[in-house]
């Protein structure tokens, strides 16, 4: 295989993973009280929303890397 096809096929996972996914979420501990031997943490959970059009382009991009690498290899 070639580079160019593994990258594609790379960014066709990415593309699928962003759209079915829509977000990536992630735990955050902070400390909330810190009095010597005496410590509270909390835990939040946050997300970072992924725009359908990010997974979109990465999916045909994807696309057109794979079929350009075939395109060339037939040649």
């Amino acid at each position: 295989m070639k580079a160019q096809t593994i990258i594609g096929i790379v960014l066709i996972v990415v593309g699928v993973l962003a759209l079915a996914m829509g977000s990536i979420s992630y735990t955050k501990e902070e400390t909330v009280l810190d009095i010597g031997p005496i410590e509270a943490t909390a835990k939040t959970r946050e997300s970072i929303p992924l725009p359908p059009l990010l997974g979109g382009l990465a999916l045909a991009g994807g696309v057109a890397l794979v079929f350009m690498g075939r395109k060339r290899g037939a040649v």
